[in-house]
């Protein structure tokens, strides 16, 4: 338990969480550009939540010793595999509803006003799709179920570290 503790003070954890993060932006971009499946409003939320594990990594790889930089990243990571969770199980739920007026799918993203990423880069994050579409599937499973065990493994991975942390009483 206490080797699970120390891998939050050192780079090559948080890197393989930012390459992971990272590779999972690039599969995105590669079904969107490559494949023609366009994002909804939902993916947009997934794809930023994904983002901000990539940033939990980056944040954590600066300087693991530090405890500043890993409690944000901790925070960062914690907040978006659970966000990135919930909304891709929120995105299954439209999916799978038969009454097409018991969920509205929103056309554009609701970022905070000061920071319009789907006008600033809408190649990225605009949303193009329709939500209760089901466009893709691999073993019987849609994008958004396989995000949702994504952000489950994510969030899994991460309450472990934290419960190993504390149980060895490190400092986050």
């Amino acid at each position: 338990m206490n080797w699970l503790a120390e891998l939050a003070t050192k780079r090559t954890p948080w890197l393989l969480l930012a390459v992971i993060s990272l590779a999972f932006e690039i599969t995105a971009l590669f079904f969107q550009y490559n494949m023609g499946l366009e994002p909804c409003i939902m993916c947009i939320y997934q794809r930023t939540a994904v983002l901000g594990l990539l940033a939990a990594g980056v944040i954590g790889a600066i300087n693991p010793q530090v405890m500043v930089c890993r409690v944000v990243a901790f925070v960062s990571w914690g907040i978006s595999a659970i966000w990135g969770y919930f909304i891709a199980k929120e995105h299954i739920a439209m999916q799978n509803n038969t009454d097409p007026f018991a969920f509205s799918c929103a056309f554009e993203p609701n970022f905070p006003s000061f920071m319009p990423l789907h006008e600033w880069i809408p190649s990225f994050f605009a949303a193009t799709g329709d939500c209760g579409n089901i466009d893709w599937q691999f073993a019987s499973l849609s994008m958004p179920a396989w995000m949702e065990v994504i952000f489950a493994a994510f969030s899994v991975v991460f309450l472990v570290v934290i419960i190993s942390r504390l149980v060895c009483k490190k400092s986050l």
